[in-house]
């Protein structure tokens, strides 16, 4: 079973890493018009529901993940709102 969970942590890992390219581009440039406000709010809305799931089902390797993903794609919503 623990190897399950360190692989549930990797793949989330990859997950979270593929969020960095955006989050510096958005701070290197400050333009955010070709980002999908609508997309990102929904996609924060579905980490939500998989952090409350993870906590339901005692799953740590979800809910560390879409924890640190929440943050992160929070994040490109702030900087999508700040610079529109």
């Amino acid at each position: 079973m623990f190897s399950v969970q360190v692989l549930g942590l990797v793949a989330g890992g990859f997950v979270v890493i593929a969020s960095l390219p955006q989050i510096y581009q958005i701070i290197k440039t400050k333009k955010t018009e070709d980002l999908s406000l609508p997309m990102y709010i929904a996609l924060n809305m579905g980490i939500f529901l998989w952090i409350v799931y993870g906590l339901f089902t005692g799953q740590t390797a979800i809910i560390i993940t879409n924890l640190i993903f929440q943050v992160m794609n929070l994040s490109i919503l702030f900087l999508k709102i700040k610079y529109g």
